[in-house]
């Protein structure tokens, strides 16, 4: 009579240690889910219980790195930023909410569980060759979330795999658009397109890419070398650019002082000149030039050229004389030659009138010392002079 309560309670015991046994369970980096598939308990005429279908009937599966699929106890709590896609008779019910949920035994069944959270998978390296066919090798880390749980557990089969080959493909295509030194320096636009391809194909699988990051470019020995020995000349091109345009900043800052100096010797010098000439009035440019003229003479020995140098280089005084006659005859008026010239009165001073008038005769006077003709005679004269000399001679 007591027999079949016992039983039944016996049963309800085991369901309960099923259903505690098969709660999810989360693992380090991945979950696993298994199908608690359990035949009817069976109960021989003993009254002993048989666990050995039930302990039999637990299969592990693998399911896109989720949580394991629990079992319908009636009464379920879903854990938040989970959902839990339901089956009733085989057929889609129902999608249970983070909380407290109701379920219906035996016609109901968990059959995905899908993470609602940010989730990171990572690609193996790939082989992409750029457009300059050089063979790279690349990997990555690809970021997604589910945003639709139904279209995850079935518009895809294992969506998790397909996003994968399809960044994996979508990179090797872009890689082989660019060329190798654009792919360092564009790693930033290749991770944009990328998930922008990603997206536009996940966006009825119920899955979206938040993003996707190259991690490594290996490229082989050879290149890696010929790119370092780039390097190393642009950096030795950048160093004598440098170094051109310090030594030209140098030059011109000396360039720049020089010609201070020189124009600081220059004013030194004609406020001297200044100074001599107030000093000794209109024999300043005579005292130049004599000056001059005697530092050329000092300087000849300091050469070795062959240079042709008047007899009396050795007298100071002399050279300096001849320096004072050579200003003398340059700056001396020309004699005037013409015998009709007209001199003009000088307003001021008295007689002079009479003067330029005996003056003007002078010049026209033939006979006069002051005429041109008068000096052009006498030359002639002491020629002809000297030669009877010297054929008396």
């Amino acid at each position: 009579m007591f027999a079949q309560p016992a039983r039944r309670m016996a049963h309800r015991a085991l369901l309960s240690a099923a259903a505690h046994r098969c709660q999810p369970t989360s693992m380090a980096g991945a979950a696993t889910r298994f199908n608690c598939l359990h035949d009817p308990l069976s109960i021989g005429h003993s009254g002993e219980l048989n666990l050995s279908p039930l302990t039999s009937g637990i299969n592990y599966q693998s399911n896109r790195h989720r949580h394991s699929l629990p079992y319908n106890t009636v009464v379920v709590f879903v854990p938040h930023q989970e959902a839990w896609v339901v089956e009733r008779m085989g057929k889609f019910h129902k999608i249970l909410e983070p909380g407290v949920n109701v379920l219906f035994p035996v016609i109901d069944r968990v059959r995905y569980v899908q993470s609602l959270k940010e989730m990171a998978f990572e690609i193996v390296p790939q082989s992409a060759i750029t457009a300059d066919n050089v063979t790279l090798t690349i990997d990555g880390v690809l970021y997604l979330k589910v945003f639709d749980p139904y279209k995850a557990s079935y518009n895809i089969e294992n969506p998790e795999f397909s996003v994968t080959q399809l960044a994996i493909t979508t990179m090797r295509s872009e890689i082989g658009k660019i060329q190798l030194d654009s792919v360092f320096r564009e790693r930033e636009s290749l991770n944009t397109i990328i998930v922008g391809a990603i997206n536009d194909a996940t966006s009825s699988w119920g899955i979206s890419c938040l993003r996707y990051e190259i991690r490594d470019i290996k490229v082989p020995t050879r290149v890696q070398d010929a790119m370092q020995l780039q390097v190393e000349a642009e950096r030795k091109r950048r160093a004598r650019i440098l170094e051109s345009e310090g030594t030209r900043d140098a030059e011109i800052n000396v360039a720049n002082g020089e010609a201070t100096a020189i124009m600081a010797r220059a004013k030194a010098k004609a406020n001297a000149l200044t100074s001599v000439s107030n000093a000794i009035k209109a024999d300043a440019a005579s005292f130049l030039i004599a000056e001059q003229y005697v530092k050329a003479f000092s300087n000849l020995a300091r050469t070795n050229n062959t240079l042709i140098l008047p007899a009396d280089a050795g007298d100071i005084n002399r050279m300096v004389a001849q320096a004072f006659q050579v200003y003398k005859t340059m700056s001396s008026p020309p004699a005037m030659s013409n015998p009709d010239i007209k001199l003009e009165n000088v307003d001021g001073v008295e007689g002079s009138d009479g003067y330029l008038s005996d003056l003007e005769d002078a010049i026209r006077d033939k006979n006069s010392p002051l005429s041109p003709t008068s000096s052009t005679t006498n030359n002639k004269t002491n020629k002809t002079g000297s030669g009877s000399k010297q054929k008396q001679r």
